[in-house]
């Protein structure tokens, strides 16, 4: 598969982030491991990676998103789920954890 840099596909709400796409551009089993993807497992690693508030978080993020791929998983573990889409309401088990995520930080 030749994929240039700016043709790597993106998720369902989130573009592709430079990082990740000049690292997933660097590794052709990563890469082709994310093309494989359904565009929303690509958007929920996307908002997994970007939802972090440290650059050396985000970074080991990034990296983890081409590690796994290679090892065959396709979603992020323990993740939520995209919070950012309009498209469906948030269960109630996600709004829980994010309400009990806003207690704490208060």
């Amino acid at each position: 598969m030749t994929t240039t840099n700016n043709s790597i596909s993106g998720g369902v709400v989130h573009d592709l982030p430079e990082d990740l796409r000049e690292t997933l551009a660097a590794d052709a089993e990563a890469l082709a491991a994310w093309e494989a993807l359904t565009p929303l497992a690509r958007n929920e690693w996307i908002c997994w990676t970007i939802s972090v508030k440290k650059p050396e978080t985000r970074q080991q993020h990034v990296e983890r998103v081409r590690t796994e791929l290679k090892e065959g998983v396709r979603r992020p573990c323990c993740w939520l789920g995209c919070i950012h889409r309009t498209d469906k309401a948030i269960s109630p088990s996600v709004q829980y954890v994010l309400s009990r995520r806003s207690k704490k930080s208060s």
